[in-house]
């Protein structure tokens, strides 16, 4: 009997040590969660394409201003950037408005387009030219198709745009701000400078002379400048805005 209690001690003694072996000792830690990092350059990829239309006043080769309907599509693809040409006049005068438009929106936003594929289309019923006027509007656009925004229907906008972001002088805004008006835009947005402008107006005085024993009326003409507020002639809402910063707070709600 002392041999079988003695043995049994023993197998215990031994399970504990083996055991103490065998299974070691498991320490749980919380782990800290790591503070959220703002990145500064962002990819964006689109299962649905990203569709922008936008309203963009123009001139046409007989110096009326009309209204062309600007598409801008952002899509999942390699960073191409393609360019219907029906409108060939048109795009050949806005291709260099079109790259520093892209440059500007991914500096704005942060987003890196090289996974997506920006396509630009133009709609009219006329020949248009001057390209270059629609940079401003063409760079919100494509702003709005990367960040899949919606923009207002009722604003229209001309001006040229530059690398920095800024909105430059265009010619011709009478013109489109009629245009404009005409597409039922409430606002109409203009480069610093541009909401009025200035015309020579014709001055003309008559005077009576006696000469002889007849009078005669002899009249003199001489012109002045008048400075002509576009709102005001149009019938619409006219803003100058110096930059995309501060245009794009007008098409986004």
């Amino acid at each position: 009997m002392k041999i079988f209690v003695l043995i049994v001690l023993i197998s215990l003694a031994l399970g504990v040590i083996l055991g103490n072996l065998i299974v070691p000792k498991v320490e749980v830690r919380k782990i800290e969660t790591l503070p959220s990092i703002s990145p500064v350059n962002v990819t964006l990829t689109y299962e649905v394409p990203s569709l922008i239309t936008l309203k963009v006043p123009a001139i046409d080769n007989q110096g009326k201003g009309v209204m062309t309907t600007l598409k801008v599509q952002a899509r999942p693809g390699e960073g191409s950037v393609l360019v219907d040409i029906r409108q060939l006049l048109f795009w050949v005068d806005t291709q260099h408005s079109i790259r520093i438009a892209k440059g500007v929106a991914e500096a704005f936003t942060g987003i890196n387009t090289s996974s997506l594929d920006l396509i630009y289309s133009i709609e009219t019923n006329a020949s248009i030219i001057g390209g270059e006027s629609a940079g401003a509007a063409i760079t919100i656009a494509t702003i709005a198709a990367i960040q899949n925004k919606t923009l207002r229907e009722d604003v229209t906008i001309t001006g040229t745009v530059q690398e920095d972001g800024s909105i430059g002088a265009v010619g011709a805004v009478l013109e489109k701000g009629k245009a404009s008006k005409e597409a039922k835009a409430k606002l109409f947005l203009v480069p610093v400078g541009q909401g009025k402008y200035k015309e020579y107006q014709p001055v003309i005085e008559c005077k009576e002379y006696r000469i002889g024993g007849f009078y005669q009326k002899i009249c003199t003409s001489e012109y002045k400048v008048v400075e002509v507020d576009i709102g005001k002639n149009v019938g619409i809402e006219v803003k100058e805005v110096k930059n995309i910063e501060e245009a794009l707070k007008y098409f986004i709600d």
